[in-house]
């Protein structure tokens, strides 16, 4: 194919077509709303989700979240799982652990002990291997777990001066 079998349908218009711009914002509704379709397989109510999503989102950790949301921390480290967050008590090491008790091939003692945490952080670490997010609800906390948040781009900007750039590597 050359390019004037390409060209070949291509026409010259005096003209462009008004197309606007495509705007979609599925934020426009309060988070409780955007939640409720998922409340049933949340272990806490939509409202609470939101308060513990939003409180999440303003720097809170897992736990003073959960009390934000008047839930107990466990939960609402579930269900920020449940959205997609990575709030996993071990790491790899220990994921293989858990991984190895599910299998049957460990006690529960010993791979509590092999993991190093708690009897309460190895049920929560059971908990995120064993249950996926809920399929759309990540997109549901879209626009309050924003990876990019104000506070994140002004500590960039921040330290912009302190930063190499790539041209400065040489």
């Amino acid at each position: 194919m050359g390019l004037s079998d390409i060209a070949a349908d291509i026409e010259v218009v005096d003209e462009q077509r008004e197309r606007g711009v495509a705007t979609v914002d599925r934020t426009a509704a309060p988070l409780s709303e955007r939640l409720a379709p998922y409340a049933e397989e949340l272990p806490c109510g939509a409202e609470a989700a939101a308060t513990l999503v939003e409180a999440y989102a303003e720097g809170n950790s897992v736990g003073a979240s959960a009390r934000i949301a008047g839930i107990p921390e466990t939960d609402g480290a579930k269900a920020l799982h449940l959205f997609g967050e990575s709030v996993s008590p071990v790491g790899p090491l220990g994921r293989e652990v858990v991984a190895d008790w599910l299998a049957g091939e460990l006690p529960r003692t010993e791979a509590v002990e092999l993991a190093g945490v708690s009897e309460r952080a190895f049920a929560l670490a059971v908990y995120v291997e064993t249950h996926d997010p809920i399929p759309g609800a990540r997109e549901a906390v879209e626009g309050t777990l924003a990876p990019e948040t104000d506070a994140a781009v002004d500590k960039r900007e921040a330290l912009d001066e302190t930063m190499s750039d790539v041209g400065e590597l040489r």
